[in-house]
């Protein structure tokens, strides 16, 4: 198996498992910087599932979007009181951070 082909199957299994999870409470009405924390986890949990879908890289539109809102989480996550809603974000945020990943140079 490809080195890509495990990061691709690895990163379908963290997101089955995360998605299990409930959108904590804590976050529903929670907004930094004008956008809902509901909507960034939308934007990531729709590039996640191209990336999978595709099996690796998103077309540029996607990949843009992607990083922004790993800069967004990146800005977000220390302001969180709660751990429950700071757990889900990080484990979000690692999610994106392996979706964002360029797969070319393991194929």
């Amino acid at each position: 198996m490809s080195e890509s082909t495990e990061q691709v199957q690895t990163t379908d299994r963290l997101w089955r498992e995360f998605h299990q999870r409930p959108f904590p409470d804590s976050l529903r009405r929670l907004t930094f910087g004008g956008t809902d924390v509901w909507l960034i986890k939308l934007d990531i949990a729709g590039c996640v599932l191209r990336w999978i879908d595709n099996s690796g890289p998103l077309d540029s539109k996607n990949s843009i979007l992607l990083q922004s809102r790993i800069e967004d989480l990146d800005r977000v996550i220390p302001e969180f009181n709660d751990p429950v809603g700071t757990q889900y974000c990080q484990q979000l945020h690692q999610l994106a951070v392996l979706t964002s990943r360029d797969l070319s140079s393991t194929k």
